[in-house]
């Protein structure tokens, strides 16, 4: 006799599910609320500056037959940190899945970074996340998946300036293995996926800097924010897989 295994597919996983996706008016957190949104998510994204492309976001991931809702939010700013879940919540009914994506980075000779630039950085690289995932973690139900973007700069540093932005990004890879491991049992995921050099208006592929980091990866090019939005989409649908980096860096670390 013959047994055949019923595997749900991604988009099923997804139908019915609502999302967060902090920083995600632009770059990889824009390509991951579009991805979700074509999987049968509905969508929530935080912006601070990016008020015009949050709502072009918006309609577009209305245009596919989803939900979507723009929120202004500051993940440096504690409140805004825990009340932009809340709000999300709220408005899209339920919380499943959690995308940290918003970050910053400041780079430069470890001796000329300020006090001030020390203290942004870890508000919304690190205390900002972890702000974000413990609000969601209060609201979402069995099943709910938290992702965390940090950096291909966790695995491998090729050159100097990046102190504090490695740092902060490492030590989100530290809560990651901790949430997995506090939040099993209730059946909430919680990973990381590392980007190597993506093409965004922050890094363009094509900018001053592009070569060198081209000369890093195996594949010697830069990926796109759609391909760093499939390895999160596939978390977002992945019931035993937990306390995980995946690098998307195209064999930046290798």
């Amino acid at each position: 006799m013959t047994t055949h295994t019923s595997v749900r597919t991604t988009e099923e996983n997804l139908l019915g599910k609502a999302a967060l996706i902090t920083g995600g008016s632009r770059g990889i957190g824009a390509a991951t609320a579009l991805r979700l949104a074509r999987e049968g998510a509905d969508v929530a994204v935080t912006y601070v500056n990016g008020k015009e492309a949050a709502g072009d976001l918006v309609r577009a991931v209305e245009g596919l037959g989803r939900r979507a809702v723009a929120l202004r939010a500051d993940a440096g700013d504690p409140e805004d940190a825990a009340g932009a879940v809340t709000a999300a919540a709220r408005e899209l009914g339920r919380l499943d899945v959690l995308v940290n994506n918003a970050g910053v980075g400041v780079l430069g000779p470890v001796e000329t970074l300020s006090l001030a630039d020390v203290d942004r950085v870890l508000a919304v690289n690190v205390r900002g996340v972890f702000l974000a995932s413990r609000a969601a973690v209060a609201v979402m139900p069995r099943g709910g998946r938290i992702i965390t973007v940090g950096t291909c700069m966790t695995q491998r540093v090729p050159g100097p300036g990046g102190t504090l932005y490695a740092m902060s990004k490492s030590a989100l890879v530290g809560l990651t293995k901790a949430l997995a491991r506090e939040l099993g049992e209730r059946g909430i995921t919680a990973n990381i996926v590392h980007p190597g050099p993506i093409d965004t208006d922050m890094n363009p592929a094509g900018g001053p800097h592009a070569a060198g980091q081209t000369a890093l990866t195996a594949l010697g090019r830069f990926g796109t924010a759609e391909e760093v939005a499939e390895t999160i989409a596939h978390l977002a649908g992945a019931a035993y897989v937990t306390g995980a980096e995946f690098a998307v860096d195209g064999g930046h670390a290798a």
